[in-house]
């Protein structure tokens, strides 16, 4: 009688342990999930701001068409690329990456080619739609630094004993953080 207690209250024990780990890994897991949605809402919001700031750009230099061609185009190829983040693999983040950064040289562009025209800049449309790209920005900035602190919890609860033991019966795998683009640890070259 005395070991079938024993026997009961190791199985209760491990019981209770497996699913407290499991649980605390989905709740993890479910964040990892809700941070890379604020990431994608606020890509969103810039990918939102680009039809009016280019219309915008486009009354006051119409021959800049190449420029505003790209910008449409960059935008479209950032918003066609889709992730689960439950499966995203390093070459998705990779690739989502890679097209948001050519959104962001498109646009840095554009708003480059605003300097020859005076009129541009002082409109008020075009001065506010600056404005919130620029708080935009800011803002994907932001909601990358909490998705891979996000990441970091979660990818620590899965490699951690004895948590990874239940994070491979259950099938939870490392989640992929965003990497710093290549060359940033270079500083810009700035000549006057």
């Amino acid at each position: 009688m005395k070991t079938l207690k024993s026997i009961l209250l190791a199985i209760m024990a491990t019981f209770a342990l497996t699913s407290c780990t499991y649980n605390k890994l989905v709740e993890e897991e479910e964040t990892v999930n809700q941070k890379w949605a604020d990431v994608q809402t606020q890509y969103q919001r810039r990918a939102d701001l680009i039809p009016n700031l280019v219309n915008t750009v486009k009354g006051y230099a119409a021959h800049e068409s190449e420029t505003l061609e790209a910008v449409v185009a960059a935008r479209t190829k950032a918003t066609q690329i889709t992730i689960d983040p439950s499966n995203a693999t390093p070459e998705q983040i990779a690739a989502f990456q890679e097209a948001q950064g050519e959104v962001s040289q498109a646009l840095g562009r554009l708003l480059a080619i605003t300097e020859a025209y005076p009129d541009l800049k002082a409109n008020e449309q075009f001065s506010e739609l600056q404005a919130q790209l620029e708080g935009t920005e800011n803002r994907i900035a932001e909601s990358r630094r909490l998705y891979n602190e996000a990441v970091q919890t979660y990818n620590v609860s899965v490699r951690k004993f004895p948590n990874n033991i239940w994070a491979m019966i259950f099938s939870f795998e490392k989640k992929t953080p965003f990497a710093a683009e290549a060359g940033a640890e270079k500083a810009p070259e700035v000549q006057f």
